[in-house]
Parts: C-alpha cells; sequence; structure tokens
C-alpha cells in the first residue's frame, strides 16, 4: 500500500515530514530534507515497537511505502545536484523566477506548480531512457 507524505520547509527553516492519511500520524523533522526522512522513518519505528508492547494492531499505513510529495524549496534542498537556472530553462520559464521559488520567496500558482512537475518528469523519463556509449 502507497501513501503520500508531505515534505514542507518551516518557517524557522527547517524540514518537517507527515503522512497525510491515515489512522496514525507520523512525524519527522530536521534542518534538512534527508534528516526529515530519516527522523519520519525512526516515527515508525519506534511506533511499531510501541505498538507490539502495547498489543495494539498497526494501521496499514505504517507497513505501506511512502510516496513523497515535496514543496520547491524542500525539492531543491533535497536535490541539491539541480541547476536551478539550467532547469528553468528546460522546463521553459524564468530562471530568476526559479530562483525565487527554490528559496521559497515567491508564491506558486497550481498553474505553475504543474508545469514545473511536469517539466522535471519530463526530464526524469529522459534520463531513464538514456544509453551511454
Amino acid at each position: 500500500m502507497k501513501y503520500i507524505v508531505n515534505i514542507e520547509k518551516r518557517s524557522d527553516g527547517s524540514f518537517v515530514a507527515y503522512n497525510v492519511s491515515g489512522r496514525d500520524t507520523i512525524i519527522g523533522t530536521g534542518m534538512t530534507v534527508s534528516e526529515a526522512k530519516e527522523d519520519y522513518f525512526n516515527s515508525i519505528r519506534e511506533l511499531k515497537e510501541l505498538n507490539a508492547e502495547k498489543g495494539y494492531e498497526s494501521s496499514p499505513e505504517i507497513d505501506g511505502t511512502p510516496e513523497f510529495k515535496f514543496d520547491l524549496v524542500s525539492l531543491f534542498n533535497y536535490y541539491d545536484f539541480f541547476n536551478v537556472s539550467k532547469l528553468a530553462k528546460i522546463i521553459g520559464i524564468s530562471a530568476s523566477l526559479m530562483r525565487q521559488y527554490k528559496l521559497g520567496n515567491t508564491a506558486i500558482s497550481e498553474k505553475q506548480l504543474s508545469k514545473i512537475e511536469g517539466g522535471i518528469n519530463r526530464l526524469g523519463q529522459e534520463l531513464a531512457t538514456l544509453r551511454l556509449l
């Protein structure tokens, strides 16, 4: 079973990972996305141990596979190898605007978010079919 885990940058500069469905709320935090994900998985382990000790049945998402959804700031933090200006050019949006999105300084519309997500997905598909000589 797959379930959604959102990863977002908080106002203090740290990151939070949290599930958005299921009976148990599971949260992980850290100063980087990697730390937040690691803490999230640690929270799952702790919840499993607690449930086992108390004889409770675990909710399905604990044994499921998380599908991580990022806000743009968190995405660029986790995938820090992206050159934001070049990615903007590939996607067809302003490089300066993309840098503002990366910093979290500018609100992003659903339409623009969809365009960025579509561009990243196309790039991923292109890389997945790439063959080297």
